[in-house]
């Protein structure tokens, strides 16, 4: 039925963005803690370090987790960890879960770890924030700070006018939950987000990414993605604005529709590897000149997570050595 949007997809979109800018979702969805948070010092992405703690594959309805080392600024301790979680459905395992985690990655560290989760489902009703079990003079538990995206449906018009990128995500993930796979009616809120990162003035990184981040959350179907690219090219005509190339476009669509066909996020994160590297070549040859072999080796072998990390350092290196470092 060419009406019907293919099923959305939050995981990569909310793994990305919370990847591309982490600074900017504490402040948004947890502003008292971040102020808390000496961002002078880089905060440290420990993903990998996850999987070696014994995390298996993620319940259902999780869509992301992510585990960051931070340093404080009153300086009461060296460095402490954030483990974030975005929950895209009711778990009524959930607060447990957040306990086991936390215990778990103390353990392996050693380290204060505070636990951050975003409930981004569709029951106003579910507000899980705490997890403790008491008996005979024992206490065991946890409490756990929490947001929630239903909580900004009825904030339109000041999710329309923030200039922090995760306004913008909360609004794709609520448009997408609200169309329902009505393919015309993701079409039109799909639309209407595109012509609003055009008005935040964000650089061409930023732009690239949420341009990601919207293609694989709001899905459409093949005939409706191509009306969309054909508006896109078409608005950036008009203004005069080269920020998504046809090449860029390609890479794009490739990762969504691979990880269509196959079903799996694994096919995502191919295609998304592939355009990814390739992009990640060309900008970098055209701040630094043609890429010696022992570079584009790099980028060929390299993980999505390390082409990731490698896209953030070169908003800032000074030299290619600073960007592989």
């Amino acid at each position: 039925m060419p009406n019907i949007a293919p099923p959305a997809r939050f995981d990569l979109p909310w793994k990305r963005a919370l990847t591309h800018a982490f600074r900017a979702f504490m402040a948004f969805f947890f502003a008292e803690l971040c102020i808390q948070i000496d961002w002078s010092k880089r905060p440290r992405l420990r993903d990998k370090e996850l999987a070696s703690i014994g995390f298996g594959d993620a319940p259902d309805g999780m869509v992301a987790d992510k585990l960051v080392e931070v340093c404080l600024r009153d300086g009461s301790v060296q460095w402490v960890l954030i483990h974030v979680e975005v929950q895209a459905q009711r778990d009524a395992s959930l607060a447990r879960r957040v306990l086991d985690y936390n215990y778990r990655i103390f353990k392996e560290y050693a380290r204060p770890v505070a636990s951050l989760v975003l409930l981004a489902d569709d029951d106003p009703g579910w507000q899980p924030h705490a997890f403790h079990n008491q008996i005979l003079g024992t206490v065991m538990g946890i409490s756990f700070a929490t947001a929630k995206l239903l909580d900004y449906a009825d904030r339109t018009d000041a999710l329309l006018a923030s200039h922090n990128p995760f306004a913008w995500i909360t609004l794709a993930h609520l448009r997408t939950q609200q169309a329902r796979h009505d393919a015309d009616q993701l079409y039109v809120a799909k639309w209407q987000l595109t012509k609003l990162l055009y008005r935040h003035g964000w650089s061409k990184r930023r732009i690239i990414v949420l341009f990601n981040v919207i293609n694989w959350m709001m899905a459409l179907p093949a005939t409706h993605q191509d009306r969309y690219w054909q508006a896109v090219l078409q608005m950036e005509k008009e203004r005069k604005m080269e920020w998504i190339t046809p090449l860029e476009q390609s890479f794009m669509d490739k990762g969504w529709q691979k990880g269509l066909e196959k079903g799996l996020e694994k096919g995502i994160l191919q295609g998304r590897k592939e355009g990814a590297a390739a992009l990640l070549e060309r900008l970098l040859t055209q701040r630094f000149g043609p890429l010696p072999q022992t570079a584009r080796k790099k980028l060929a072998k390299a993980s999505a997570e390390q082409l990731t990390a490698w896209s953030d350092a070169l908003m800032e290196a000074q030299s290619l050595k600073q960007v592989f470092e």
